[in-house]
């Protein structure tokens, strides 16, 4: 299996649920990392990426050396996931990506809502 590494917004209450929520239903074979982007790591890893996705403020996946950002991203993570979310994988590229990003934009506008951590 690949190896993924998951990039989130370490500050931020939200993806750190997402955090805890991948480290439960992670499969027994994946490899998942989960880094911080403020992380030295992160950012050694985010100055790699092309230039027009350095800065986004979105979650970053990098999966056998691409980066996937946004729903993509997203979608990507079930992959690492046990058979029973892995099985989505094939029907949530049929959600259009115009939907997909902007659900994701959505909920990306109003994450802070929920709070921030003060790592």
């Amino acid at each position: 299996m690949a190896r993924t590494t998951l990039l989130i917004d370490a500050h931020c209450v939200m993806c750190n649920g997402l955090a805890r929520f991948l480290r439960k239903r992670t499969a027994a074979k994946a490899e998942l990392v989960i880094q911080g982007i403020q992380s030295d790591e992160g950012q050694a890893l985010i100055a790699a990426f092309p230039a027009r996705t350095q800065s986004m403020d979105t979650l970053y996946v990098v999966r056998n050396d691409k980066v996937h950002v946004r729903s993509a991203g997203a979608i990507r993570l079930l992959l690492c996931m046990k058979w029973y979310y892995a099985m989505w994988f094939p029907l949530a590229w049929l959600v259009p990506l115009p939907l997909r990003d902007a659900v994701y934009w959505c909920v990306s506008k109003v994450r802070h809502r929920f709070g921030q951590t003060d790592d």
